[in-house]
């Protein structure tokens, strides 16, 4: 499985996960696609002045001095949080450029609306080994593992780097695990060890060498790796 190392980008990223949504305010796990567009998965009164403050940040970070485009999930507060990082850098719509499938949230499968705080649990499997999928379930959420994840975030930088070469492109995606994946991909980190880079909601990350916290290795051979990311 490919990934990509920094020197090897020809655009310049800006991470950003959207603020909190509604139903992440009543503390429940919503990863349902066929929800993705509902106004129940739109931003929360909390949720839109942490994307607010992402705008700002974006704004004094200079991210769009020189024009950008947005690359949000058309997922319902994605698209939203896009709308108004478009508004405070002074962005036209016609650089908002929807994504419908490889910035889908990390489908949990039988997580689903469960308390927020289950997320631990999916964790917990995914430092086990990057192949581990949370339990299945029947109403049609899809149940990803590390692995699903990256293969989604790898096909988006693909385009991305074909379509947009030299541009500076901010993905705005509605959870945090795209973002952590993809991040570690890039970096050749253990993908078992993502949710240490995890984004909290309206969190905006630079994507280059100095944006990434420095890691200890830890001294347990659970995380022997070889190969990073591709690690079992």
């Amino acid at each position: 499985m490919c990934f990509w190392l920094l020197f090897f980008l020809g655009s310049s990223y800006y991470l950003v996960r959207a603020g909190e949504s509604d139903y992440e305010s009543l503390g429940i796990i919503n990863t349902n696609p066929v929800a993705k567009t509902s106004v129940d998965s739109g931003l929360s009164e909390k949720g839109k002045k942490q994307t607010l403050r992402a705008a700002l940040q974006l704004k004094a970070m200079g991210a769009c001095d020189r024009n950008c485009w947005l690359w949000p999930s058309i997922t319902q507060r994605a698209y939203q949080a896009a709308e108004i990082i478009a508004a405070i850098n002074g962005i036209s719509r016609s650089y908002i450029v929807p994504e419908y499938s490889f910035l889908d949230a990390r489908g949990l499968g039988a997580y689903e609306g469960k308390k927020l705080e289950s997320i631990s649990e999916v964790y917990a499997l995914d430092s086990i080994s990057m192949k581990t999928k949370p339990p299945p379930i029947s109403d049609g959420t899809p149940n990803e593992s590390v692995s699903d994840v990256f293969v989604r975030v790898t096909q988006l930088m693909s385009i991305l780097e074909t379509q947009y070469s030299e541009d500076t492109i901010v993905i705005v995606s509605p959870d945090s695990d795209n973002l952590s994946v993809l991040q570690a991909g890039i970096q050749g980190l253990d993908l078992r060890r993502h949710s240490e880079l995890y984004f909290g909601p309206g969190e905006v990350r630079l994507l280059d060498a100095n944006s990434i916290p420095v890691y200890k290795q830890p001294a347990s051979a659970v995380y022997k790796c070889k190969k990073p990311p591709n690690c079992d």
